[in-house]
């Protein structure tokens, strides 16, 4: 990707959340892995409650990773 192209959709969270929290987006998406028959909101609160993630990108997080599992 050319530094001017911008991230868009859920992805234009991951920067910051690998900065913030210290590990690859990968990792988060394999810790939904196990919760994916889950609703989404639920997914979202599993990772607020037990990952301490925020709500925005702990829902970019799951958005992502349930756009990944449809296609």
């Amino acid at each position: 990707m050319e530094a001017d192209e911008k991230s868009k959709g859920p992805a234009s969270y991951f920067p910051s959340i690998e900065k913030t929290y210290g590990k690859p987006v990968k990792h988060w998406l394999g810790l939904l892995d196990p919760v994916r028959d889950r609703k989404h909101m639920e997914q979202v609160a599993f990772l607020k409650s037990g990952h301490r993630i925020g709500r925005g990108r702990a829902n970019a997080l799951v958005a992502h990773h349930r756009a990944q599992q449809e296609a």
